[in-house]
């Protein structure tokens, strides 16, 4: 006879809660489950900030930023998901990405929260082909910080 499998208490990704035989309250992790699922499925966050916001709605998502203010402060980097008044964070994981809906643009998690610059635009001048190559370069750089852009291999 096979032995029977042994399921952590939770989700290895995202850290969803998982259901035990004879476990009481049982519609409380689930329900708890299928926030974290809906908060994060769109993978957006509202915005960064440090505290939480005076006013929220229910499964609004923010990436705490550091240094972080109470309750947030044992939080930096996590993403703070507002669940029945209250907060629940997610521990980002290496090449999480996430779109911040306030400054427009993606982050991604690569030790920690990067977000790709723009390039400097080549002005019109003698040096354009080296500003133009410059550009090309910065470009490519931001592209490999986000991971759409597989590092140069030699």
């Amino acid at each position: 006879m096979t032995e029977p499998i042994a399921f952590p208490s939770s989700t290895s990704n995202v850290g969803l809660p998982l259901l035990f035989a004879g476990q009481a309250q049982k519609e409380f992790f689930v329900n708890q489950a299928l926030v974290l699922v809906d908060a994060l499925s769109p993978k957006a966050v509202t915005g960064s900030m440090a505290k939480p916001p005076v006013n929220v709605t229910d499964g609004e998502c923010y990436r705490v930023t550091a240094p972080s203010a109470e309750p947030w402060s044992a939080y930096p980097d996590h993403i703070a998901i507002a669940i029945g008044g209250s907060w629940h964070f997610v521990a980002p994981t290496e090449g999480m990405m996430v779109f911040e809906r306030s400054a427009g643009h993606w982050l991604c998690y690569r030790a920690g929260w990067k977000s790709a610059p723009a390039p400097a635009i080549p002005a019109n001048g003698a040096n354009v082909d080296v500003e133009a190559r410059a550009a090309l370069q910065e470009l490519i750089a931001a592209l490999q910080t986000l991971g759409l852009l597989a590092p140069a291999t030699l």
